[in-house]
């Protein structure tokens, strides 16, 4: 039993299972970072040739800068997650 005076160290039990260690984070959202980046990259060039036919060249351009950009997107909540630390 806890006097009074003495304040819990500790978190609730949920607490306890919400707070991840910070590495174990990195490593996880590196690893779904590069399994979407690989993803992604194969989507885009299995669609970009239907999409593509008959293009000029700068329309290709922008089709290849923008898609090289969107992946940023999706990704950037998982990197919040991976960044933001513990509360308390």
């Amino acid at each position: 039993m806890m006097d009074r005076g003495q304040k819990r160290t500790q978190g609730t039990p949920r607490q306890d299972r919400k707070d991840m260690n910070p590495r174990l984070k990195k490593f996880i959202g590196t690893l779904f970072m590069v399994v979407f980046v690989a993803l992604y990259a194969v989507v885009v060039v299995a669609i970009a040739p239907r999409i593509l036919t008959g293009a000029s060249k700068m329309v290709e351009l922008a089709f290849y800068a923008i898609a090289g950009l969107a992946w940023a997107l999706p990704i950037m909540p998982l990197i919040w997650w991976m960044e933001k630390k513990k509360a308390g």
